[in-house]
Order: structure tokens, then sequence, then C-alpha cells
């Protein structure tokens, strides 16, 4: 049995609280029934360059307090939901930084011989912080130049009241024009999949439809994930 393409490159994208973490987990356990080789990245830890001075050199900038929210344990971040034209300004060389930085990781990657590359976070949350203007949009389209495509780049949409509940760091407003921007990106960057919101299991099912889509089995069998059952991951 083989892969259509290989090693088959994967990303996940979405609003904070939109279930990647989640989705990601059951994805990597469906692969691993048919003992597909997965290597797994994220991109803020292994793609972005110089985070921890990025992350710093913003805290004391812009305020804001650290840390993922939790419903019991809500924090009132200030970095990416910040987009003064000075900030935007400042951040560009950055995003094409880890555009360039995103070729070597992917390369290096593929040297190992994996079957599938899942990306957790991509390019395309970078991209999607650029004002959607004719000066955003060239750069935007020049950032999709540099950086590889996905053979399949996962959007998970999600409603942001219900997001921002599940993961409250940012303001509802900011989360709503988040959303927007990915949808955005959508005409430039055709390899983006939305996957609509859903229960945990529905949204996991659309996931591996859309994988097996891409999957060739040489010797005619059926697709190796048809009866393939990840564990229950919360959400």
């Amino acid at each position: 049995m083989t892969l259509n393409t290989r090693p088959v490159l994967i990303s996940f994208s979405g609003i904070d609280g939109s279930g990647k973490s989640t989705q990601i987990e059951r994805l990597h356990s469906a692969l691993l029934e048919p003992q597909f080789q997965v290597k797994r990245l994220a991109f803020w830890d292994d793609v972005v360059v110089l985070p921890s001075l990025r992350a710093g050199v913003t805290h004391k900038v812009l305020g804001g307090q650290q840390g993922i929210g939790e419903p019991r344990n809500p924090v009132q971040r200030k970095d990416k939901n910040v987009r003064r034209w000075y900030l935007t300004l400042a951040r560009s060389p950055f995003y094409l930084f880890d555009a360039l930085s995103l070729r070597r990781v992917v390369r290096r990657a593929k040297r190992s011989n994996p079957d599938v590359i899942i990306f957790d976070r991509y390019i395309y949350d970078q991209i999607a912080h650029i004002p959607d203007n004719w000066i955003g949009r060239l750069a935007r389209r020049f950032l999709l130049k540099v950086a590889p495509a996905p053979n399949i780049a996962y959007l998970l949409d999600a409603d942001p009241e219900i997001a921002t509940a599940r993961k409250p760091e940012y303001p509802i407003d900011f989360v709503r024009k988040y959303r927007n921007d990915y949808f955005a990106l959508c005409a430039l960057a055709p390899e983006l999949l939305v996957i609509a919101p859903g229960t945990v299991e529905d949204v996991s099912a659309r996931i591996l439809q859309e994988f097996e889509k891409r999957l060739s089995l040489a010797d005619g069998a059926s697709s190796p994930l048809a009866n393939a059952r990840p564990e229950r991951v919360s959400a």
C-alpha cells in the first residue's frame, strides 16, 4: 500500500479554540492503524524564528498576560490581536524569515522519509494577520509563493463565541475578524480546505475522508483508514 504523494504534507489552522490539537491527535492515531510513519511539527516551536525573543518583546511593549486561557482561568493577551500599522510593519520581515525557515524545516523533515508530515499551524496563521489591502494582498501572495504548499491544508472553522468560551484569551471582536481573515485567504490559497464546525467525531470523520481522497493503494485494496477508529480525545 502506498500513498499517491509521499510524504503527504498536512497542516492544521484555525482560530484559537477551534479544536486543532484534538483533531491532530485523532488523525495521528488513525494513521498509525495502517502503520504509516508520521512526523509531527509545531509551527511556533519548530519553524518560527526567535520565538522566545519575539514573545518577550511583545509582552514588554504591549503588556497583557501570557499563557493559554481556560474557562476557569481566562487571560487577556495582547499580541497578535494588536494590529497597529507600525506593528504590522515591524512584524513583516519576521513573516518572511518564518516562510524561509519553513522551507528549510520541510526539506529536513522529508529527509527522514516519513509517510505523512503534520503541522500544528502553518504560514497561513501568520499571513492572516496581514491587512487585506492591495499592499497586504501582494505580501500575502509573495509569502504563499515562498512557503511550500501542503497537500492538504485543513482550516478548522468554529463559532467564535464557542471557541472563545473554550479558550478565553482574546476579545470576541478580534476572534470574529481573525476568522474572516482566514476565509479571505482561501481565494489566494486553493489548498486550504475548510472543515465546518461539528462534533469532535463528525469533524474527525470529515478530515479522514479528505485525507483518503489523496490516498492511492498500489494493490487495489480498500482504504486502510476506512475502518480506523481513533481513540477519543477530549476537546
